[in-house]
This record gives structure tokens, sequence and C-alpha cells, in this order.
């Protein structure tokens, strides 16, 4: 059984940039294990004055669609520019083990063998939004890495697939053309939360399809009001496999970034996302200490049958057993 560091050797790890102490890191973030979650809640406060230096980019976009593709085309292009970069890609979670079952790093082989890039897949398990549950935290710990740009891929695109917009600066929706309808299956809101659209894929044959779908797109971005910084989205097209279309869509991602910053808005953002971040744990922390109370499963499992029966409403239910969580929680003062 290997040796548990200790919190400053993960510390002085992951300041290092020590890959190796880098994936223990995230690993212990991601732990459902009570006794990782303390030592884990403290290994991100220490390395808390370190972050927040990275470009955060997340990355959606229908199955199919080709976004491990272009991440490492995109990618391989950041590296040769000298930035230093790292991929947290959210893969389906098998419903047996709840492990990631897709495995980014097989599809993405060359920016894997590059020493400046570090890939992480994680399964999304139960969780909502196309990323994983400790995603920020897996976040904060490559910033404090020093990796120059983080890219998050999600899990897919939908009414739930919008929860990365809450952690990046920067939303690229990745979209496909030639396929009948440009719009069918994109949901609305996440049209509009997209501060890009790159219609991929096109080369060959669907090239010129590509080119068409352009102002289909166009046309439906402005039926949204502009962004809070006054940014407009813009859509382009792109190859992985010409790399057409790969430096123009940094180039807009850097455009993005200074407005952004020159507005003030890139601060803003991020100020609003560490606040949404204290409500999701608050949460989260309310929601496992209320199920991890003996009484209150207990009365739970016995009641169930009741509400599914249609004799207990499940409004009532739940308002006696958050009563009965308080109630034991004053008791243990």
């Amino acid at each position: 059984m290997r040796r548990r560091l200790t919190l400053a050797e993960y510390k002085k790890g992951v300041l290092s940039g020590d890959r190796v102490v880098l994936s223990q890191a995230i690993t212990l973030v991601e732990s459902k294990l009570e006794e990782d979650a303390e030592l884990a809640s403290q290994l991100v406060q220490e390395i808390l004055p370190s972050t927040g230096n990275s470009l955060r980019v997340g990355i959606t976009g229908v199955p199919g669609v080709g976004k491990s593709t272009f991440i490492e085309s995109f990618g391989n292009m950041l590296l040769e520019n000298g930035k230093k970069l790292a991929v947290l890609a959210v893969d389906p979670s098998s419903q047996r083990n709840k492990g990631s079952i897709l495995g980014d790093k097989t599809r993405m082989e060359t920016l894997a063998s590059n020493k400046k890039a570090f890939i992480r897949p994680s399964p999304a398990g139960n969780t909502l939004g196309g990323v994983a549950a400790k995603t920020r935290e897996a976040m904060l710990l490559c910033e404090a890495a020093g990796f120059d740009v983080i890219l998050i891929e999600t899990v897919g695109v939908g009414q739930s697939e919008t929860a990365v917009k809450g952690m990046v600066d920067f939303f690229l929706l990745l979209v496909l053309a030639g396929a009948g309808d440009e719009l069918q299956g994109i949901k609305k809101g996440i049209m509009e939360m997209a501060d890009g659209i790159l219609i991929h894929k096109a080369d060959g044959e669907n090239k010129s399809a590509a080119k068409k779908a352009i102002s289909s797109y166009k046309s439906a971005l402005h039926l949204f009001p502009p962004a809070a910084n006054g940014w407009y989205p813009q859509v382009l097209t792109a190859s992985s496999y010409t790399k057409e279309g790969i430096d123009e869509a940094w180039e807009m991602i850097m455009k993005f970034e200074s407005q952004a910053k020159t507005s003030g808005y890139k601060e803003e953002n991020r100020v609003s996302q560490r606040l949404n971040w204290l409500e999701e744990n608050l949460q989260t922390l309310l929601g496992n200490r209320f199920y991890g109370d003996p009484e209150i499963q207990k009365q739970l499992d016995k009641s169930k049958e009741q509400v599914a029966k249609g004799e207990v409403s499940p409004l009532v239910l739940a308002r006696e057993l958050i009563g009965l969580f308080f109630r034991n929680a004053n008791q243990l003062k």
C-alpha cells in the first residue's frame, strides 16, 4: 500500500509542478472518503494564493462533434506557442463501476505524451452540468501547478450541460454542419451562454456546408442580448484534420480575454463564480450531513413506501424529515 502524502508534501509537489503529485492531489479532492475530505480542503486552501493566473476555457458540444480531436489539435498549437496546458476531460460514467469509460487520453495521444501538457479524465458520476463534482478543485490545483491554459471538456451538451460556464473565463460551443437543420439538437440555453461557436469538421465535402452554416448560427445569436461585458459571440469554422481555423479560434479567445480584462468583467465574473461555488458547497455539505444521519435514513426508508403509494405527500414528508434533522442537531449542542 502506497504511503499517504502529508499536506506539506502535497503542497510542495503541486506548486513545483510535479505531475505525479498533481494527479494524486486531484484523486484526493475527488475522493468521497470522509478522512480525505478534510485534508483535501486544507490543500485547496494552502494552494489558493497560487491560483487565478490561468486562462480557463470550457469546451462543449454534441456527441460526435469531435471535442477531443479539437482539443488535441488546439492543445498542440498552444504548446507550440510555448503555453503549458492542462486538460480536464469529463467522461460519461459506467453505471456498473462509476468509472470513466471513454478514456480521453487514448484519443489525445500526441497531447498526452507532451511533458508540457497534463490530461486528467474524470468520471461525471451523478453530477449534472457536464462536469465532475470536483472539477473546480482540480482546476485550482492545475493553476497552482503552473499551467497557463486550462481546458475543461464537458461530457456532452444539453439542458444540464451548462455548469462549466460557471467556472471558466471563455465558453466555446462546438457544432456540426450538414446534418439537416443546423440548429437541431442545440438547446437555446447553451447557445445563449456561448462566448464563441466553432463549426467543427469543416473539411472535405463538409467545408462548403460549414461556411453556409455560419449565417444560420449568426442569425440565431442575434436573437440574444450581448454578454455583460458587451461581447458579441463570434462564429468560426475549423478542422482538426487540416488544422484550418485552429489559430483563429485562439485569436477569438484572446480578443475576448483582452476585452474582459480591460472592462473589469473577468474579475467580476470570477467573484460571482467563487460565491456560487460557496453556495454549491453549502448545499452539498448540508445534503451529505442530512442523508448521513442514521435516524433520518431510518425514517426515510420507513416512509418511502407511503409516498410511493400516494398516501403521504412528498412535501409533507420532506418537511417532517427536515424538522427531525434540526431537532437532532439542536440536541447535539
